[in-house]
Formats: structure tokens, sequence, C-alpha cells
């Protein structure tokens, strides 16, 4: 009897030490986890890119910013991907094709030579897609044609068009049909290109979520879709215009974004001021985001930075570090 009490003694004492052993290691394993850097356990569900217009006023007012060295300042300051802005690259008048020919060959060298992706091409004041003339779309079609196939050669996924109207915003149904139309039309042209052609939500009528999601879904082509901005939901203007002036009517920015996913082939991160913490000071990044990743969406978001406060490239930065951090604090 007192040899099998020694020996279950020692069993005893032997599955306890074996016991010990392994929460020890569990304990030690956790603690090695929770001491990874964030960046090794939380990678974000997106790209960055860096939205021209950012630096619309060292390029265009400042002159302290060659628009030839888009690709350069992106590099620096560590985005994987660029958007160009159209408007940024005045065209030869009477020799445009030509012109932005030789554009497109000297920016695919630069973005090129910096190892950045061209991403899109946000086309500005090249005809009006939702205009009630048709002479008029058709010849805003013809013009956007062309930078599709900068888009193309440059080996960008998307161009980004506008939805406006002007007169015929008055009458919802008719901004849909010249929308579904000039659009549409594009969108086709475009897909013989392999190009996406997606609609920014930009002022009027375009702000209105709900109506842009409904030309979407009357064009019906895999190509067509939309580019949600986090910060262009302003419907109507006491101004009566489409900028400048206090917004009076303003859609629920998120309940838009959130409209515009299922639809979403790029994503706009506006920004304008900051508070003390980096946050920004009228959109909840960290319930954007949430609502961006919900959607499934895993492309490039680009940063658009337009406030006054902070210079261009310390609101790009600022803006930057926010997408990453509230990235961070998702479900």
């Amino acid at each position: 009897m007192k040899t099998n009490t020694n020996i279950s003694t020692r069993i005893l004492v032997l599955l306890l030490t074996v016991s010990t052993f392994i929460i020890a290691c569990k304990e030690v394993k956790k603690s090695e986890e929770k001491m990874k850097p964030a960046n090794e356990t939380t990678a974000p569900f997106f790209k960055l890119s860096l939205a021209q217009w950012s630096f619309h006023k060292a390029i265009r007012d400042d002159k302290t910013l060659s628009n030839l060295d888009f690709a350069k300042k992106a590099k620096e300051l560590g985005f994987e991907g660029i958007e160009y802005v159209s408007q940024l690259y005045p065209l030869e008048e009477g020799n445009e094709q030509a012109s932005l020919d030789s554009l497109v060959i000297e920016l695919k060298k630069r973005s090129d030579e910096y190892g950045v992706q061209n991403v899109l091409i946000m086309i500005d004041h090249e005809g009006d897609l939702s205009v009630s003339d048709k002479a008029e779309r058709d010849e805003a079609i013809r013009r956007h044609s062309m930078w599709v196939d900068a888009a193309a050669t440059l080996g960008c996924s998307s161009v980004r068009v506008n939805l406006f109207g002007g007169d015929a915003e008055k009458d919802p149904k008719v901004w849909h049909d010249n929308s579904v139309d000039g659009m549409g039309r594009l969108a086709e042209y475009a897909a013989t290109k392999n190009i996406n052609v997606i609609v920014e939500n930009h002022g009027g009528l375009s702000s209105d979520a709900a109506k842009v999601v409904e030309v979407m879904k009357a064009i019906n082509l895999p190509n067509c879709g939309t580019l949600p901005d986090f910060g262009n939901f302003c419907v109507k203007r006491d101004s009566g215009e489409r900028w400048g002036g206090n917004c009076i009517e303003q859609y629920d920015i998120y309940k838009g974004t959130k409209e515009l996913m299922p639809f979403a082939k790029g994503v706009s991160a506006k920004s304008h001021n900051f508070d003390a913490d980096g946050n920004e000071t009228e959109i909840d990044y960290v319930k954007m985001l949430q609502i961006v990743k919900d959607a499934g969406f895993s492309g490039f978001i680009g940063v658009e930075y337009e406030g006054d406060v902070l210079g261009e490239k310390e609101g790009v930065l600022a803006t930057k570090n926010l997408l990453l951090s509230a990235s961070k604090k998702l479900n």
C-alpha cells in the first residue's frame, strides 16, 4: 500500500507540473501577442491613394508644385496610388488631343519612375453629361472619351465624372433620364477600354444618393459605378450656386455613403478641419470606414484635403494618419 501511494503521489505531482507548464506557455503567448505592434496585427482593409486636388493651391495658385511632379510628391508622402484631376492639366486650345497624348506619355514616365499606381482621373470642365441638350451631351461624351483613352494608357482603373445637369436639375425626372443617357453611353465606350466610369456625389442632385442609385440601376453596366465622397452631400446652398454660401439642404452623409457603396469602385476621404486629437471635426471617420468595410470594399481610398487651417501637405498627412488610426478601431 505504501508503494502504491508513493506512485500515485508522483503521478499527481507530474500532472500538476505539466498543467502549470501548459498554462504558463499560454500566458506567454498572450503577452507576446499584446506586445506586437498594431501595424502587424491590424492592417488596413484598404489601400491609400492621393487625390491631386489636395494640392490644387500649390499647383494652380501658388505654383510651388508642378503638376508633372505629382507622382513624386505622392511617393514622398508614402502613398501607393494617385488620382489625377483633369482641370489641373490645361490642354492646348485647338490641339487638345495631341497635347493630351504628350501629357500622358510624360505622366506615365513619372509614375513608373516613382513606383506609384495610377488609379483614376477626375474629369472636370469637359462638358455636362446630364444637360438636356442632346448635342451638348454628345460633345461632353466626346471630350470625356479623350480622358477615358488617357486613363487606359496610364493604366488607371476609372475616370470620375460629374452629373450636374444645369436647368435639368429643376426636374429630377429629366435629370435622371439625361444622366442615364450621358453616363450610360460614356460607360459603353469606356468598357471597350476596360475603364470604369464612376460618379461622385458632387453637389446638387448628384449629392442625393438615392437619386444617384436609381441612375446606377437604370444604366446597369458592370463598369458604371460611384465614387462616394465623405463630405460632398450638400444638395442646396443659400447662394443658389453649386459651390459657395451656406448649405441649407444636406443629405445624411452616413446614409448617403451606405447607399452609394454597393456601386463604389473607389472612395474619397474628404477632410477640412481637425480637433486636438486628430479627428475630423464634422465627419466621424470610424463610422464612415465601418460603412465602407461592411460593404466589402478593399480598394483605394483617396485622401482629399480641402481645409484652410493646415497647409496642404500637413492636411494630407493628418487625413492619412486619421484613416490609418480609425481603421484600427473597426469591428
